[in-house]
């Protein structure tokens, strides 16, 4: 991951572009790519949806898609100082103590986070 931040901090640096990337921008960006992918994929029946990349047409543009919203995503981490992977990790722990196996499995409903203190 420490590669992909520094080439993608590296290619905003050569272009000056720092001075644009605010997190806000970088989330607007994000949001934005995000909703191009979802573009490629709104019409498709689930089966198409789970075969697109077998698709020689449609695969390519959601892989591009997914290009763009890693390189937003890493960007905005990087810009406030998150350990993507860190955070995830993070995230990942938190939610398996929310969504236990015996309380999630085959379950998609939301489980309400506990009350903090």
């Amino acid at each position: 991951m420490f590669e992909l931040t520094a080439a993608v901090r590296a290619f905003a640096e050569e272009r000056d572009w720092q001075q644009f990337h605010t997190p806000k921008n970088l989330a607007m960006a994000l949001a934005g790519e995000v909703g191009e992918l979802l573009a490629e994929l709104q019409w498709l029946t689930p089966e198409q949806s789970e075969a697109v990349m077998r698709d020689p047409e449609l695969g390519p543009r959601v892989r591009a898609e997914i290009g763009d919203v890693t390189i937003y995503l890493v960007r905005l981490a990087d810009v406030l100082g998150i350990d993507l992977v860190e955070a995830a990790r993070d995230k990942l722990a938190d939610s398996a103590r929310r969504y236990t196996v015996e309380a999630a499995r085959g379950n998609a409903a939301k489980i309400e986070a506990p009350p903090t203190s």
